[in-house]
C-alpha cells in the first residue's frame, strides 16, 4: 500500500472543494436561468463523483476493494445539499493499514464539505445488514460502482439479487410507509409538510420505484404503464408531479443553504416567488403555492394506493379466492371492494356513496380495487344538485354517519377522492385551505377530519384509558351521530371572512333541513356549530371561579344535553388542532367548567365524578344481595381506577369484589373460574402481584390446555397487582367446562406461585374457511394522544396459540402490557392492546416488532 502524503491529501481536498463550489455555482446559475431538475440532480452527482474518485485515488485504496454509491447517490441523483451515501466493499476484513487509509478518505470527504454517510463491509456483512434493516436493503438496491474491483461488485450485486425476497421486501416497505405516515398523523395536509417524508411526498414516489425495481416490474413510470400497472395518463401525471416535487426540494435547498425538506412558513412565500406565483385577491402567494402542493400530494397518495394494489396482485398472484358477489353493483376481490361492471357508477350514481357504506359494513374489506378507485375519481362530478336532492342519496349519507365502524376511514377516503366536496358544496372551499393561527397544524379539511376522529374515539373502548370521562358521557348520549355532523360543519366556513361560526351555522341548518332531521336534532347541530368556540373561550379566558361567569355560560347552554355535546365537541376540537396544543391544564379547565355548569343545570345537585356511576351502584347492590355489609368493598375499590369500572360490567365487578375484598394485598395468587350463565366457555379471573411476562405465562397455560381465548381484560391496579379476566372456549366443544374449573384454579395457582418458563401451546390447524378465504394479517402500533402509551392493533385469522405468539413477541422486546381487548369474530380476530416500552420510542424497533408479529401471524 502506498504511503499517503499529507501535502497531497491537503492539495486534493482544496482542489475538490474549489471544484465543487465552482461547479455548484454553475449548476445553480443555469437552473435559475432555465429551471430543469435533471441538470441539477445529475450535474451535482457528477461533480461529487469527480471529487470522490480523485480522493479515492490519492488515498491509495487497494485495487481489490470497491467504492460503491448507494441510495439516491447510487441512482445518480443528488439534490444541492443531499447526503452522499457510500459503501466501501471489501473482499475480507480490513487490516490496520487499510483502516487508516479509509479513515483518511472519510475525513478528507468531510473536509471537502460533503455530508457523508458511509459503511465499510464485506459482501457477507452487507447481506446480513440488509436482512436486519430494510433501510440498508433499500439503499443497496440502487448500488452503483464508482471505482475499484468490478468482479467483487458484480458478485455482490448477484448475491444481493439472489437473496432479495421480493414478497418480504414489499411487505416491509408497506409497513415502513405506514409508520412514516403515522409520524405525520396520516395526512399530507399539514401546514408545514415535509416534501420528502410526509404522505404525498417524494418518498412515496421513491418507494413505488423501489418496489418496481425489486420485483422486476420496471425502472420508470413508462415501464409501469407498458405493463398496465398504471394508465398512460397516470404515468404522465406522475412524471409531472415528480418534477414539481424535485423543483420544490431544489428550491428549498438553495433558499436555506442546507438539506432542508420542511415547507416551513418561513420559506413558503419565498418558494412561491421562486415559482413565479402571485398573490390573488383572496389568498397570499404562499397559500396559492401550498394549495398547488396539496393537489399534487393528493394525486400521489391516490396513485400510491392504486399502484400498491397492482404491485400486490403481481407479487402475490395466487393470494385470495374467487370474487364474492355482494349485490348487483359490487363484489369482493382479494379482500377489496370491486365494481362488477366498468359502468357501475354511470348506471347507478348512488353507488358513489354506497361503496363507502359497504366498506363500513364489511370489516373483511380493506379498501377498493384499483379500477374502482379510478372510476370513483373519474365519476366524482356526477354528484350534482340533482344527486344531492335525491332522497335515496340523502338516506345513504345519513346511514354512513350511523355505522358502528369505519366512519373516520371512509370520510377521509371520500375527501381524498373528491366525493365529500361533491356531496357537501361548502366543503369545496376548505380543501387545502391553510390556517395561519399559530396552533392549527393542518389545513381546514384535515383539521375537521381530526376532530371527527377524536369524537369517534370517545366511543371506542380501546381509547377509554385516554378519555374516561368523554367515553362515559358519549356512551350515554342519544344519537351520537349528530356530533359527527356538527364536527363536519364546525369550521366549514373558515377562510370566507367574517365569523365562521355564524356562517357555518347557516350551512349546517341547510344540511339539516335538506336531510329532514327532526327539529330538536337540527337545533342541536346548528347550536353546536354556532357555539363550538364558546366553552374553550370561557374555560381559558374567563374567571370560572366567578359564579356569574358560570351562570352566564349555563344560560347560554340551557340544558344538559347541549352541555354534554358541547363538552365533547370542544375537547375533540382542541385536540384536533395540533398534537402539541392539548395539555392537562386545558383539560382541567374544561372539566371544572363542565361539572360546575352541570350542577347549576341540575339545580345544584352534586355531580358524582368518575367511579360513582350506575355501574358502581349496581355492583354495590349485587354485593348487598350476596350478603356483604356496606363498605366491605371500599379497601379493594380504592385500588381500581375509572378505566377498570368502564371495562367491566357490574356483575363482573361484583364477582371480583366478592373474591378479593378481604385480601386486596395478598401475597398468594388468586385464581377463580366459573361457567357464565350462557354456558359458553369458562371465565377465569387472575389476581396476583404484577410480574414479568405474566400475560405470556397465562396465554401459554390456556393454550396448552387447548383453549381459545375469546375475550381478555387485562388490568393493573394502583398498588401494582394484575387483575386479569379471560373467557375461554374449547374450539372442538369437547370439554365439559364445569369439570375444568378445579383443574384451572389449582394448576394455574401453582404455576404462578413460582417462577417458570411459560407453557408453549401446540400450534393448531387452520380451519377450512381460513384456508380457502385467507385473511391477510395487519399490525398497527401507534402512540396514544398522551404519548405515554402505545396502542397495538392486529387483525388476523384465528387459531390456537395466536395470542400466546403475540404476547411472546411483546415480552421479548420488553413491552409492558396494560390492557387488552380481544375480539374474536368467527375466524377473524381483531385485538387491541395498550402497551408501553422503551423500544416503542425507536422507529426501527417498532418496525422490527411489527415485522416479527406479522411473521408469527402469517398463515
Amino acid at each position: 500500500m502506498n504511503v499517503i502524503s499529507i501535502d497531497a491529501i491537503q492539495a486534493a481536498i482544496a482542489n475538490a472543494r474549489a471544484s465543487l463550489a465552482a461547479g455548484g455555482a454553475r449548476i445553480r446559475a443555469a437552473y435559475e436561468a432555465h429551471p430543469g431538475t435533471t441538470a441539477v440532480l445529475r450535474g451535482r452527482a457528477h461533480l461529487v463523483d469527480e471529487a470522490v474518485l480523485h480522493l479515492w485515488r490519492i488515498c491509495g485504496i487497494p485495487s481489490d476493494a470497491a467504492l460503491v454509491a448507494v441510495g439516491g447517490y447510487g441512482r445518480g441523483e443528488l439534490f444541492p445539499h443531499s447526503d452522499v451515501d457510500l459503501l466501501v466493499l471489501l473482499p475480507s476484513e480490513p487490516d490496520s493499514a487499510l483502516q487508516a487509509s479509509l479513515s483518511t478518505l472519510v475525513g478528507a470527504l468531510w473536509d471537502v464539505g460533503l455530508e457523508i454517510g458511509h459503511s465499510v463491509r464485506t459482501i457477507e456483512e452487507c447481506l446480513a445488514a440488509a436482512d436486519e434493516d430494510i433501510t440498508v436493503q433499500t439503499n443497496l438496491l440502487e448500488a452503483r460502482l464508482l471505482a475499484g474491483n468490478r468482479t467483487l461488485f458484480d458478485r455482490f450485486a448477484s448475491e444481493y439479487r439472489e437473496r432479495l425476497d421480493v414478497r418480504a421486501f414489499f411487505k416491509a416497505k408497506q409497513l415502513e410507509q405506514e409508520n412514516r405516515y403515522a409520524r405525520f398523523n396520516d395526512t399530507p395536509y399539514a401546514l408545514e409538510p415535509n416534501c420528502k417524508e410526509s404522505p404525498g411526498g417524494m418518498r412515496d414516489l421513491q418507494m413505488l420505484g423501489w418496489i418496481a425495481r425489486a420485483a422486476g416490474l420496471g425502472r420508470n413510470w413508462r415501464d409501469l404503464a407498458r405493463r398496465r400497472l398504471i394508465t398512460g395518463a397516470e404515468a404522465t401525471d406522475l412524471r409531472s408531479i415528480e418534477r414539481f416535487l424535485q423543483h420544490v426540494r431544489i428550491r428549498l435547498h438553495y433558499l436555506t443553504g442546507r438539506a432542508e425538506d420542511r415547507l416551513l412558513f418561513d420559506h413558503q412565500e419565498k418558494l412561491a416567488r421562486a415559482f413565479g406565483i402571485e398573490a390573488t385577491a383572496g389568498k397570499r402567494a404562499s397559500e396559492v403555492f401550498m394549495q398547488r402542493y396539496y393537489v399534487n400530494a393528493k394525486k400521489i397518495t391516490q396513485t400510491n394506493t392504486i399502484l400498491l394494489q397492482n404491485y400486490g396482485a403481481e407479487i402475490f398472484p395466487n393470494r385470495g379466492g374467487p370474487a364474492i358477489v355482494i349485490n348487483e353493483r359490487f363484489q369482493a376481490v382479494r379482500e377489496l371492494l370491486d365494481m362488477r361492471t366498468e359502468d357501475t357508477f354511470e348506471r347507478h350514481p348512488s353507488a358513489l356513496l354506497e361503496c363507502f357504506l359497504l366498506l363500513q359494513q364489511r370489516s373483511e374489506l380493506k379498501g377498493m380495487t384499483a379500477r374502482t378507485l379510478r372510476a370513483l375519481w373519474l365519476n366524482r362530478k356526477r354528484i350534482n344538485a340533482n344527486f344531492r336532492a335525491d332522497p335515496k342519496n340523502q338516506a345513504l349519507f345519513l346511514e354512513m354517519l350511523q355505522q358502528r365502524r369505519g366512519i373516520v376511514h371512509e370520510f377521509r377516503r371520500m375527501n381524498q377522492y373528491g366525493i365529500l366536496s361533491g356531496y357537501l358544496p361548502p366543503w369545496r372551499r376548505i380543501v387545502g385551505q391553510m390556517q395561519h393561527d399559530l396552533f392549527h397544524v393542518y389545513t381546514v379539511d384535515q383539521h375537521i377530519m381530526m376532530v371527527l376522529r377524536n369524537v369517534r374515539r370517545f366511543t371506542m373502548g380501546e381509547h377509554a384509558h385516554e378519555y374516561p370521562l368523554m367515553t362515559r358521557l358519549i356512551l350515554g348520549f342519544e344519537r351520537q351521530w349528530l356530533l359527527y355532523i356538527a364536527a363536519l360543519y364546525h369550521d366549514v366556513a373558515k377562510g370566507r371572512g367574517g365569523d365562521h361560526s355564524k356562517l357555518g351555522m347557516v350551512e349546517a341548518r341547510e344540511f339539516c333541513e335538506t336531510h329532514n332531521l327532526p327539529q330538536k336534532d337540527a337545533d342541536l347541530v346548528v347550536w353546536l356549530v354556532e357555539h363550538h368556540l364558546t366553552m374553550s373561550h370561557v374555560a381559558q379566558k374567563e374567571d370560572t371561579s366567578d359564579p356569574e361567569v358560570i351562570r352566564r355560560f349555563a344560560d347560554t347552554v340551557g340544558e344538559e344535553r347541549r352541555l354534554v355535546a358541547l363538552y365533547l365537541l370542544t375537547h375533540a376540537d382542541i385536540r384536533g388542532t395540533s398534537p402539541k396544543v392539548w395539555n392537562g391544564w386545558k383539560g382541567k379547565l374544561l372539566e371544572d367548567l363542565f361539572f360546575a355548569t352541570q350542577k347549576l343545570l341540575r339545580g345544584a345537585t352534586p355531580q358524582q365524578a368518575l367511579g360513582l356511576d350506575d355501574r358502581q351502584e349496581n355492583a354495590r347492590a349485587l354485593l348487598r344481595y350476596y350478603g356483604l355489609r356496606p363498605g366491605m368493598e371500599d379497601a379493594f375499590w380504592k385500588q381500581l381506577d375509572a378505566v377498570y369500572f368502564m371495562r367491566h360490567s357490574a356483575e363482573e365487578i361484583a364477582w371480583h369484589s366478592r373474591m378479593l375484598y378481604f385480601r386486596p394485598d395478598t401475597d398468594d395468587p388468586v385464581v377463580k373460574a366459573r361457567v357464565p350463565e350462557e354456558n359458553q366457555g369458562v371465565q377465569v379471573m387472575v389476581f396476583t402481584r404484577d410480574q414479568k411476562d405474566l400475560f405470556v405465562r397465562l396465554t401459554g397455560f390456556f393454550g396448552r390446555l387447548g383453549f381459545s381465548i375469546l375475550d381478555a381484560k387485562v388490568h393493573t391496579t394502583r398498588h401494582g397487582y394484575a387483575l386479569d379476566s379471560f373467557i375461554l372456549q374449547d374450539p372442538g366443544n369437547d370439554l365439559h367446562y364445569r369439570d375444568m374449573i378445579t383443574l384451572i384454579e389449582h394448576d394455574l395457582t401453582e404455576r404462578l406461585r413460582k417462577p417458570a418458563a411459560p407453557d408453549r401451546p401446540a400450534t393448531g390447524r387452520l380451519s377450512r374457511q381460513v384456508k380457502h378465504f385467507p385473511i391477510t394479517p395487519q399490525i398497527s402500533i401507534q402512540p396514544d394522544d398522551s404519548g405515554k402509551h402505545h396502542i397495538l392493533s392486529l387483525v388476523a385469522a384465528d387459531r390456537p396459540g395466536l395470542l400466546f405468539a403475540v404476547a411472546e413477541v411483546l415480552a421479548q422486546h420488553e413491552i409492558r402490557l396494560y390492557t387488552a381487548k380481544i375480539a374474536t369474530l368467527g375466524e377473524r380476530v381483531e385485538d387491541t392492546f395498550l402497551v408501553s416500552g422503551q423500544a416503542l420510542s425507536i422507529d426501527s424497533r417498532v418496525l422490527q416488532i411489527e415485522r416479527e408479529l406479522l411473521e408469527r401471524l402469517q398463515l
